[in-house]
């Protein structure tokens, strides 16, 4: 009798209480089952896809397949017209189907593309087992360090939705916007041909191949950037070529605040998605003299250099003499334009000499510090759109502000500064708009599948103080000298159709390799100077100081924009 008891006790939990979440490893029995004795082609898996601003799908590619299930080499059926129909040899299509174990696309890896009309001819021919449908098929994903990656983990199930028993195969979001938007992205249900098969895998004649879809015709939702797939290519393409292999670009829109292109190196590893899945371009790294920019502009604000004023930039900022690189003497807007360490380590210890902050505050009001990325209230739930933005900083914690010798390295962008890709960008970005700060966005709006719209992500300003326009103008004349004087930093981008207007910047790491110190190598700027339409920051992490220069790359980039704006005109 116990032990009858103890059976009915098994037989009660498997049937009625754990039924769909059985052991500690969360077996839902009932799928199980149906595993069992049905043969299944995924379509596709129902989680929400990214797509382009233009509505070009990213990472996927609707398939218009010949779809085939394995019972066929059992039965006699009209295969002469199905390959007929679909343009194929008779004889390949027999092979392929006494091959299969289990339903598949016809083509494998290669599928045959339909047409229409192929489709609707294969479809009239109703013979039970093959059919001609659209699926989903899987493609390299662009820009795959914005848009995430994804995990199958149980612990990150439990953690994102503790009263959801998700099935052991459903997806959640891990990192980048796959995270970021994980709650409409999550799969209502996968679309599927589903045909019931006997102990043997044969068909249980009388009963059809059934399509089972998403109980919500609205599912999946679209997610739609706002990149443009054609730029991100390019811009994939030319990182690549020029082997930037620690980090890569940012492409920004500046009348929208729109990122059009991203790629962060080292790309995500194919077998473990944590090595690389790091978003480069929204992490801190040391800026150099592309923080010139905020000491200019804080000089600027503070009339700290007189008419006439001269700088001896044949000295280092210590005073020593500079046996690299003498520059002689040059004026502000002349030392901004080559770079002049001593000019701006000066003027970094006078202005902290005025207010120990008013560095930072600078830094704020240029958007290199603090969050640039859009946030906002959605349906009572805070979005972030870009997923671990570091914020940057000025100075450590516990740093002296007023000491001379660290001020003036942080002056030239050295000491404690740390900024991330998409903060210079969004600096360059603000300055070209005349001051007003905006917040960076990755995707413009969440779409059902019939078109309408979820959500829409509007334009923001960030809340920080902003510069003047009178300083964003003086600014802007600077950032266009150092590429028009004949000893800029920048002149290398003289020849471009669109006219530039940047920065550089060489930041020491402390790092080693092989005997030699390692280097951030930058330029961050934006164009067409007189009606500014992009903002773009090209950055080498940690290479020799002989080698890994960034100029090739935003040249480049600046011709690969250019080209695509002149094909759109056309």
């Amino acid at each position: 009798m116990i032990l009858l008891f103890a059976l009915i006790g098994r037989l009660v939990q498997i049937q009625l209480v754990s039924s769909e979440s059985f052991t500690k490893h969360h077996i839902n029995l009932i799928q199980s089952s149906v595993n069992q004795r049905t043969q299944v082609l995924s379509i596709d898996s129902g989680r929400g896809k990214f797509y382009d601003r233009n509505g070009e799908p990213l990472g996927h590619e609707e398939v218009p397949a010949l779809v085939l299930f394995p019972f066929l080499k059992g039965m006699d059926w009209p295969s002469k017209k199905v390959a007929q129909a679909a343009g194929i040899s008779e004889s390949d299509l027999l092979s392929a189907v006494n091959k299969a174990q289990k339903p598949f696309a016809y083509g494998g890896k290669t599928p045959l593309y339909l047409t229409d009309t192929q489709m609707d001819e294969i479809n009239s021919l109703k013979i039970p087992g093959v059919f001609a449908i659209s699926q989903s098929v899987a493609k390299k994903m662009p820009a795959e360090q914005l848009i995430g990656t994804l995990t199958k983990w149980e612990s990150r199930k439990k953690q994102l939705y503790p009263r959801q028993n998700l099935s052991p195969e459903a997806h959640v979001g891990n990192t980048g916007l796959q995270a970021a938007f994980d709650e409409f992205l999550l799969s209502e249900g996968e679309s599927k041909l589903v045909f019931h098969v006997d102990g043997i895998g044969g068909p249980l004649f009388g009963v059809d191949v059934k399509y089972v879809e998403p109980a919500n015709p609205l599912y999946p939702v679209r997610v739609i950037t706002t990149l443009d797939k054609e730029l991100q290519a390019a811009a994939e393409d030319l990182t690549d070529k020029l082997q930037i292999h620690n980090g890569g670009l940012l492409l920004l829109n500046i009348e929208t605040s729109e990122i059009r292109a991203l790629v962060s190196r080292p790309a995500i590893h194919k077998k473990n998605p944590n090595i690389g899945s790091e978003n480069n371009m929204f992490s801190q790294a040391k800026l150099g003299s592309v923080f010139k920019t905020v000491i200019a502009a804080a000089a600027i604000d503070y009339q700290l250099v007189k008419p006439g004023q001269v700088f001896d930039c044949n000295v280092t900022i210590n005073g020593a003499i500079d046996e690299k690189r003498r520059l002689g003497t040059l004026d502000f807007e002349e030392s901004f334009a080559q770079s002049c360490n001593r000019t701006f380590g000066d003027l970094a210890i006078q202005l902290t000499q005025i207010n120990p902050d008013i560095l930072e505050n600078y830094a704020r009001k240029l958007n290199i510090i603090g969050p640039s990325g859009w946030q906002g209230q959605v349906f009572h739930s805070e979005i972030k759109q870009l997923f671990n933005e570091e914020q940057g900083k000025v100075w450590d914690q516990n740093t002296d502000k007023k000491d001379k010798r660290l001020a003036a390295h942080t002056g030239i962008g050295q000491q404690d500064v740390q900024v991330t890709p998409l903060a210079a960008a969004n600096m360059m970005a603000t300055i070209a708009r005349g001051g007003e700060s905006r917040m960076v966005k990755a995707v413009s709006k969440v779409t059902f599948k019939n078109g309408s719209t979820v959500v829409e992500f509007p334009n923001k300003k960030l809340d920080s103080d902003s510069i003047s326009p009178y300083t964003a103008m003086k600014l802007q004349t600077m950032l266009r000298k150092v590429v028009i004087e004949e000893k800029g930093t920048g002149r290398v981008f003289q020849g471009l159709p669109y006219e530039v207007a940047g920065k550089s910047g060489t930041a020491q790491t402390g790092k080693m390799k092989d005997g030699k110190e390692l280097y951030n190598k930058w330029f961050a700027g934006y164009f067409p100077y007189k009606n500014p339409r992009y903002a773009l920051v090209a950055v080498n992490l940690e290479v020799p100081e002989d080698s890994g220069g960034i100029n090739p790359l935003f040249h480049k980039m600046v011709m690969e924009v250019y080209r695509h704006d002149q094909n759109k005109n056309d």
